[in-house]
């Protein structure tokens, strides 16, 4: 009986040492991450991959914000992002406790990213656009495109030909099948269209009162998923009232018509010289730019239908909602394309 009861004492003392050992042990659930540090290396063969690694004491997850509308959450810490496309790059880190207590650190980041000529059309043989290439929507702006446009679409030579390395669309002043103007649009849907990436178009621009040009993309489900619903992306419009104010709009479930998501820049010489009209397009953003100055940007999100294959379209219409009153002595007008470059 004596030694059980020594056994017992023993034990006794066994557990409460045991115990004030663990008060001062290893326990940190209820303990806030601190030293939070974040690096990035970024690759140098120009894929756009960068290597980040974020340790904090304490932290059991990590949350990644890419700086492009991108945001990732890591448990170790580690992590490989491939960027889209060049620039620079604000990374916000955010390391979490068992607790849910929290610590920030940012760093920044420079990628480069090389974009490879995927499809293009040069304009370099005289006489119809490529029709490999191109297809055209035919008939009246009113009746078929809305808008209140006043023209009729045609596919003749007399509205659209290339010569000398350059695609010409003209909007002509004369009586054809009820209209008034007669013009081209000519679209790639059914022949060509890509999920991001970008697209280059070197073009001038019409002079007058009453031209519409546009440069734009529509979604190819649109035969399916009827506007805004198939999204439209539009990098190039402008009208008389100010030819070199240049509008870059996106139109999209509650963003339609007038109520479109887009921005506007001046520049100069938009009908007597050529410039390059541009979109930026990935999974998280959506950049509009003129001679590479950006000037309307939009975050995209799974949520938006731009995540899907879009299709480009040409043309110059006449009057309506946004091309406004035409001139009465207007005769003719011209929108010429050097070239269509995508690049992904």
């Amino acid at each position: 009986m004596r030694n059980f009861l020594n056994a017992c004492i023993l034990l006794s003392f066994f557990l409460i040492a045991c115990s004030k050992s663990g008060q001062s042990g290893t326990d940190t659930g209820n303990l806030p991450p601190t030293n939070l540090t974040v690096s990035a290396v970024a690759a140098q063969d120009s894929t756009g991959n960068v290597n980040f690694t974020a340790v904090a004491t304490n932290a059991i997850t990590y949350d990644f914000d890419f700086g492009n509308g991108v945001i990732q959450t890591v448990a170790s810490g580690v992590v490989t992002y491939k960027y889209s496309a060049s620039g620079t790059y604000n990374v916000n880190v955010i390391a979490k406790s068992s607790s849910g207590q929290t610590v920030s650190a940012s760093t920044t980041v420079t990628v480069s990213v090389k974009l490879n000529l995927v499809w293009s059309d040069e304009f370099n043989i005289d006489g119809a656009p490529d029709p490999n290439k191109w297809g055209y929507d035919i008939g009246t702006g009113s009746g078929g495109w809305g808008n209140s446009e006043l023209e009729y679409y045609t596919n003749r030579t007399q509205n659209v030909f290339v010569q000398n390395g350059l695609l010409n669309i003209v909007a002509l002043k004369e009586n054809y099948s009820g209209s008034a103007y007669t013009s081209a649009r000519l679209l790639t849907q059914g022949k060509y269209a890509f999920t991001y990436g970008r697209i280059d178009i070197r073009a001038k621009l019409p002079s007058g009162m009453g031209p519409w040009p546009a440069i734009w993309m529509l979604g190819s489900d649109i035969s399916t998923t009827a506007w805004p619903a198939c999204g439209e992306m539009d990098i190039m419009e402008t009208n008389g009232n100010n030819s070199n104010k240049i509008y870059g709009t996106l139109h999209y479930p509650g963003h339609s018509g007038a109520n479109g998501n887009g921005n506007t820049t001046i520049i100069s010489g938009a009908t007597t010289a050529f410039h390059v009209y541009s979109l930026v397009w990935s999974a998280s953003s959506i950049n509009i730019l003129v001679d590479n100055q950006v000037y309307q940007t939009v975050a995209n999100s799974s949520s938006l239908p731009f995540n899907q294959n879009f299709f480009i379209l040409l043309n110059l219409a006449m009057g309506g909602t946004f091309g406004g009153t035409v001139d009465p002595a207007f005769t003719s007008a011209t929108m010429q394309i050097d070239y269509i470059r995508v690049y992904q």
